[in-house]
């Protein structure tokens, strides 16, 4: 059993071959971390191996990126937490196009002097949702707090208590509002909120009507909501501005999810929407509606420090020209396609998985998330093996997550494409191996 006398200096592993061409500074960190994992071993009374071995596990783990490619086994379409909507091809395509060079990011080509980057996207958005403008900042978040900055400052903001919502990582409406700089007035109860009760609200210093989408929950029995129309019918009486805060941000008919063109169509001056969630795009909130307001919100101190980068922009556009034809998004952008695969198709994906890795196939119900279609559930199905395996796989490379129920690693596979399918297959023989 080696001690701890027989360990090598740090300078004696430098001059090993195998680290003679490592970076300086990089190997003197992780050759020092590789000792104190063998001085470690050898007090619990193991045998450390070799340390120069250790030392080159250490640098690979150095090397390795942080944020990595997960195959998404769980059955939520758009997971928050495993980075929300996969990007469609086109849209690679274009963050590939863009990214590698030089674009017109401030440029006005035509013209030869400084343009606006939220230029690019504003036909497109205008096409698609009937807006006379648009604007683009880096999520939907982002796009409310710079609306009630721009428009009502040091002034009031009307909202039902029943819209008064948290999203995810605990950040909620009445913070976000608060950090505009806005004042917030609720309306109405948690079930029942009339348009009287913003008849009745609305003061000298009332600036904003704000109607927020229950992305995430739904409030069900004995309930009461104005609707748009008639909520946009009591802000322009007073000449105030109505904002609508739809969350998930849906383009096309997906169950009760509200769209742009239909909220804009209603009366709403103006709608906020998420790029990364039923959009199917990159994390962004995009802001469509009048153009004098939407000309506040560009000039706006704010919006400089809330607006999207190139990349995003670049995604972005490469999501919305698909979603000019819905037909077509339907099919090229993922979660829309997840979204319409039929039941038997699935099943026979989790067949096929289930006999490479000689699992059982189970029904399942998948979920959207991301704070949309709440109460939508998706007939699926899963590749039940042992729940021993979880762990392993979440470690592996590359990490499949799934989910534990009842004493089994269920592996759905709504949301895993046939290339990887395989890709999973091939890591649970590989977990099993170790």
């Amino acid at each position: 059993m080696a001690s701890l006398r027989d360990l090598p200096s740090v300078d004696s592993m430098l001059a090993d071959p195998r680290l003679a061409s490592e970076p300086h500074a990089l190997v003197v960190e992780a050759a020092r971390a590789a000792l104190e994992q063998a001085r470690a071993e050898i007090r619990s009374g193991r045998d450390p191996g070799d340390p120069v071995e250790l030392c080159l596990t250490e640098l690979a783990a150095a090397r390795r990126p942080s944020l990595r490619r997960v195959l998404n086994a769980t059955g939520v379409l758009i997971h928050t937490n495993l980075g929300r909507a996969p990007l469609a091809a086109a849209a690679l395509e274009r963050v590939v196009e863009v990214g590698g060079g030089y674009s017109n990011l401030e440029y006005d080509l035509q013209r030869g002097a400084r343009g606006s980057r939220q230029d690019h996207l504003t036909e497109l958005v205008r096409r698609i949702t009937g807006a006379e403008g648009a604007l683009v900042v880096n999520n939907c978040a982002a796009a409310v707090m710079l609306a009630l900055a721009a428009l009502a400052e040091g002034r009031e903001v009307l909202v039902s208590r029943g819209e008064l919502i948290e999203i995810g990582d605990g950040f909620r409406i009445p913070d976000v509002l608060a950090r505009s700089g806005a004042r917030l007035v609720e309306v109405g109860t948690t079930n029942r909120t009339r348009v009287a009760d913003y008849e009745q609200a609305i003061g000298p210093d009332t600036a904003v009507l704000l109607r927020v989408h229950q992305s995430n929950f739904r409030v069900v029995g004995f309930t009461e909501q104005p609707r748009l129309a008639e909520l946009a019918g009591v802000a322009h009486r007073h000449g105030l501005p109505l904002v609508d805060d739809l969350g998930s941000g849906a383009l096309s008919d997906l169950g009760d999810e509200p769209t742009a063109a239909a909220s804009l169509t209603a009366g709403a001056d103006l709608v906020c929407f998420s790029g990364d969630k039923l959009l199917g795009g990159p994390q962004a909130g995009i802001i469509a509606g009048r153009a004098d307001l939407v000309e506040r919100l560009r000039r706006h101190p704010l919006q400089r420090a809330l607006r999207a980068d190139k990349l995003t922009l670049a995604a972005l556009e490469g999501t919305l020209a698909l979603a000019l034809d819905p037909e077509r998004a339907r099919r090229e952008i993922p979660v829309l396609r997840m979204l319409d695969e039929p039941p038997e198709s699935v099943r026979a994906r989790a067949g096929r998985l289930a006999a490479q890795v000689g699992g059982e196939v189970e029904e399942t119900v998948a979920r959207v998330g991301g704070g949309a279609l709440p109460l939508a559930e998706l007939p699926s199905f899963a590749c039940g093996v042992e729940e021993e395996l979880f762990e392993p796989l979440r470690l592996g490379e590359p990490p499949v997550v799934g989910i534990v129920r009842d004493g089994r690693l269920l592996l759905d596979v709504r949301a895993l494409s046939d290339g990887e399918v395989d890709e999973v297959a091939a890591a649970v023989l590989a977990a099993r191996a170790r």
